[in-house]
């Protein structure tokens, strides 16, 4: 069976470190609880997609070290078809080195690695995958110029296409927009691409309307416990999200993201689709890690 979604993207291993507070330049801090996670945005997004109903297919890179096959088998007992994850000789996987505080304030560092060798060639190779999809996912941890080939070979072929822009360091180059079906940045995103400051609905939707005029076809502004935007040139709906006490926000984006592709994949509706994203990343707050507090779709069954 033919994989619906295509994510291309990153691979990390997460190694979480926790103290009472961040150590200061220079100083030395005994801690109380040292994880290693799988995450990384692009895995994040294909183990959402695979444990919320849909097939999938992951095109990236690993490392040679330890942490390559810890990483490719995380994805494998999801049964994400991981033919095009291949491992780079002689350079680390990605890792992000995160310590957090008693009041959960965090200090990361991410090392690209193998993540930083994922080139359009690499993609290109594993054409007959993005042939075979409905639905092509990217985001920004890899180089932007492999971005740029996807969503243009996307587009090409006709797929859905969904850019998660993160992390957003400024505008994207203006040829990419009418490559995009749906671009669905948070609040910090949103305004990274278009220098509006975006703290509510009223400013999330000047800011996609923006988005808008660049050419994407539709946005979707994820804002946090305020729910989410979908702006097109149909209107603006807002989505309100699930009420929930959260422990640990990692990866909920990428949670919405991923349940969301599966929604489409899956033939939802684009406002169940929504939905579906809204309510798998409401529980994955709840829960601590990033992999690990993705939910599956039998926990969001009545």
């Amino acid at each position: 069976m033919h994989a619906k979604v295509v994510v291309v993207g990153s691979l990390n291993m997460d190694l979480v470190a926790r103290a009472e507070r961040l150590p200061r330049a220079g100083e030395t801090l005994t801690g109380d609880g040292f994880f290693t996670v799988p995450g990384g945005k692009g895995a994040n997004q294909t183990v959402a997609v695979a444990r919320l109903g849909a097939s999938v297919a992951m095109i990236g890179n690993v490392g040679d070290d330890a942490y390559g096959p810890q990483l490719l088998q995380a994805l494998q007992v999801e049964g994400v078809d991981c033919q095009a994850v291949a491992s780079c000789a002689g350079v680390s996987s990605g890792v992000a080195l995160i310590v957090v505080d008693a009041a959960s304030q965090n200090a990361i560092v991410v090392i690209p690695g193998a993540n930083g060798l994922l080139s359009a060639e690499s993609v290109q190779r594993a054409d007959s995958l993005l042939q075979a999809a409905d639905i092509v996912i990217c985001q920004l941890e890899v180089p932007q110029a492999t971005v740029a080939w996807t969503l243009v070979r996307a587009r090409e072929l006709g797929k859905t296409v969904i850019l998660n822009p993160a992390p957003a360091t400024g505008p994207l180059p203006a040829d990419w927009f009418t490559n995009i079906d749906y671009l669905a940045p948070n609040e910090s995103e949103a305004q990274a691409l278009t220098g509006i400051t975006v703290s509510d609905q009223d400013s999330a939707r000047r800011a996609a309307e923006q988005l808008l005029a660049f050419g994407v076809g539709k946005v979707i502004v994820t804002l946090g416990s305020e729910g989410a935007l979908l702006v097109s040139a149909q209107g603006c709906q807002h989505y309100p999200a699930t009420p929930v006490k959260a422990l640990d926000t990692t990866a909920a984006g990428d949670t919405f993201i991923g349940g969301f592709a599966a929604g489409l994949a899956r033939g939802l509706s684009e406002a169940e689709a929504i939905t579906l994203g809204q309510r798998a990343a409401a529980i994955s707050v709840t829960r601590a890690g990033a992999q690990p507090s993705i939910p599956y779709l039998t926990e969001l069954q009545p």
